[in-house]
């Protein structure tokens, strides 16, 4: 079995270094009047205002199931996630545009810019420690895997918001500061304009990747993959099952519903089989934790 991750930490590692950043890129900003500054300001307050709403998420997610929500609130989570994504596109994405586009409309020229060069340079600091964090994280479930194919396979939807946001920020911090530095070599404002557009889409990009990963969930996706094959294993080491004929799964947050059909050794009695069934459950819960609810239908085909 794979090593569980702490999401909670990541979100902690990233909400303490986006508030930091937020207050001196904001002071860089006023100061300087630069626009990729404004608009990674905007980014870093929609990012701590997006950790506040993963950690509601994960609170609401271990309320316990009630008789109107018999499955619990684990998939809460995935709602709470959904609403990052669309923050870091419009409030992070869209509004970066905007300023680029407003900028270039009325362009400034940068006052003080070595200000925001160094609030840059500490910025790409603090985020880097806040992705190291989440990539600790990330390391401990994806095994083998590419980080690509663990952000598509992956059931945390909030460790992918986390990792997503840290990627983006640590990207636009590079941008920003390239901007900045253009700009301050050419006494041109239209690189500040323009990496502050640049700086909008890839916010808009990655928000998009993330919404459409965060959906599958909502819509309600299984284990991933490689689990579901441990688990079908696991089933068809019991004694007592002859075939694994169907498995399926519906992850609910960090719990896990599974509905098992299974061809079972002959019985000799009814009693037999109920004991037989209840044996199988209690070893595979015990090899799956994870599991919240499990349905298992014997079956005699030949």
């Amino acid at each position: 079995m794979a090593h569980q991750s702490d999401s909670l930490r990541s979100i902690f590692f990233a909400l303490g270094a986006n508030s930091a950043i937020f207050v001196a890129k904001l002071a860089a900003a006023l100061m300087t009047g630069s626009g990729a500054m404004l608009a990674e300001a905007i980014h870093s307050l929609a990012d701590t205002g997006n950790q506040i709403l993963l950690l509601v998420g994960l609170k609401e997610a271990k309320r316990p199931p009630t008789p109107e929500y018999p499955l619990g609130f684990g998939k809460s989570i995935y709602f709470w996630s959904f609403i990052v994504a669309l923050i870091m596109f419009s409030m992070g994405g869209m509004f970066s545009i905007y300023e680029g586009i407003h900028k270039l409309q009325h362009p400034e020229p940068l006052d003080k810019p070595w200000i925001a060069v160094g609030v840059l340079l500490f910025s790409i600091v603090a985020e880097s420690v806040s992705l190291w964090g989440c990539l600790r994280e990330v390391n401990k479930v994806r095994g083998g895997r590419s980080l690509v194919r663990w952000f598509r396979e992956s059931r945390q939807s909030e460790l992918l918001v986390v990792f997503g946001e840290d990627l983006a920020a640590l990207l636009g911090l590079s941008f920003a500061l390239m901007a900045v530095g253009v700009t301050m070599v050419t006494g041109n404002p239209f690189y500040d304009a323009l990496g502050s557009i640049v700086i909008g889409a890839l916010l808009i990009v990655i928000a998009v990747l993330i919404g459409v990963e965060v959906k599958n969930l909502l819509i309600g996706q299984g284990v991933e993959p490689s689990l579901k094959e441990e688990m079908v294993a696991s089933l068809e080491q019991e004694e007592k099952i002859e075939q694994v004929l169907n498995l399926l799964t519906l992850q609910l947050g960090k719990d896990v519903m599974v509905a098992v059909k299974a061809k079972m050794q002959d019985c000799v009695t009814a009693d037999d089989m109920v004991a037989a069934i209840n044996a199988c459950e209690a070893r595979f819960r015990q090899r799956f934790p994870q599991i919240l609810w499990l349905f298992f239908e014997p079956d005699n085909k030949k």
